[in-house]
């Protein structure tokens, strides 16, 4: 894989305030080209920050994990594309006309420009199978994840937002064409912090992932360019 391309697949989790979001960025310049906002760094500072951080140059992966009536979520699409961002979530449990209004959302606010992509988070990368139990689920993980993925192919959506392990599944239901980030991503070594369902950056792309979501083992490194380099390095020697 050329440097380039391994950059390109790589999205850093800026899930801190705008000081350090800034400081991340400015520090990153060169060597990410996503960088992703979520809820606790949005709802501190709104818009502003997507379109910041577009402004030096990233992509922007706004992770919002909408949920909502379809009326809503529609809306709150089409203002989240309006501020810039590339990449936005919606949750796949919404149903199948949440999120084929996201999809419109989306398409009125790109007008003539290339439209904001959408992925459906199919089920979170922190939980396991007792978690699902407790919210009524009782179909094994990797079965529900595939259940909200061809919801979400059929409604219209871009992608998924699946764990590692279910990527290689993924990439064979939805095709080439398909976006497939996969959080849940460690470096060989690092902490798993809250995370159950993980893998390395390397077997994550080996499995079919075409993007890979790393916040803490590069955001809370010593040396957070360093880290990501590393795991640039780590992608690039794939064979």
């Amino acid at each position: 894989m050329l440097e380039t391309d391994a950059r390109e697949r790589v999205i850093v989790a800026l899930d801190c305030d705008r000081t350090r979001a800034l400081e991340l960025a400015d520090a990153l310049r060169g060597h990410a080209a996503w960088l992703k906002v979520g809820m606790t760094l949005f709802y501190a500072e709104g818009p502003a920050i997507v379109r910041e951080l577009r402004e030096r140059g990233f992509k922007v992966f706004l992770d919002l994990k909408l949920h909502d009536i379809p009326h809503q979520v529609r809306g709150a699409a089409e203002a989240a594309a309006r501020t810039g961002a590339d990449l936005l979530t919606i949750h796949g449990l919404g149903a199948g006309a949440m999120m084929a209004a996201a999809r419109e959302g989306v398409e009125a606010a790109a007008r003539d420009a290339e439209r904001a992509r959408v992925i459906a988070v199919t089920v979170l990368t922190s939980m396991d199978q007792a978690a699902l139990s407790q919210i009524g689920v009782e179909l094994p993980v990797a079965d529900e994840a595939d259940r909200l993925a061809r919801l979400a192919h059929d409604n219209g959506i871009d992608g998924v937002v699946c764990s590692p392990q279910e990527a290689a599944r993924m990439r064979e239901l939805l095709g080439e064409g398909a976006l497939i980030v996969t959080p849940g991503v460690r470096p060989a070594g690092a902490a798993l912090g809250d995370q159950s369902r993980v893998a390395t950056p390397a077997e994550a792309i080996g499995r079919g992932a075409s993007h890979i979501v790393v916040g803490r083992p590069i955001t809370g490194a010593d040396d957070p360019v360093a880290a990501c380099d590393a795991i640039v390095t780590e992608l690039v020697e794939l064979a």
